[in-house]
């Protein structure tokens, strides 16, 4: 068998390894240690169409199991997908506007 190093892996596999071990450690939970949140801050631009679903499959089912899952992401075709976001604008003051909608 042939291992591959982790600086041989695209920037999308990259972050899939990132996922997966977050997610992992996120199955880890026990009545000691409970894990309830879990954001994941871009890396998802760097997918393909079929492996973005792929991750938001597995972040939707982790949604589902109660867990608040929090994701920082430009990628348009993960609005469709999320129920309530959270958009920050910067506006010519050179403060911010937080827009909360939901899609419920």
């Amino acid at each position: 068998m042939r291992y591959e190093t982790v600086y041989s892996l695209s920037g999308g596999e990259s972050f899939l390894v990132s996922l997966a071990l977050a997610l992992g450690l996120a199955s880890l939970s026990s009545s000691r240690m409970k894990v309830e949140s879990l954001f994941i801050d871009e890396g998802f631009g760097s997918l393909d169409p079929t492996t973005l679903n792929i991750a938001m499959d597995a972040l939707e089912r982790l949604h589902n199991q109660g867990r608040k899952v929090g994701l920082i992401s430009h990628v348009q075709e993960m609005t469709e997908r999320i129920p309530v976001q959270i958009k920050v604008s910067k506006q010519q003051s050179g403060k911010s506007k937080v827009e909360v909608s939901t899609m419920i």
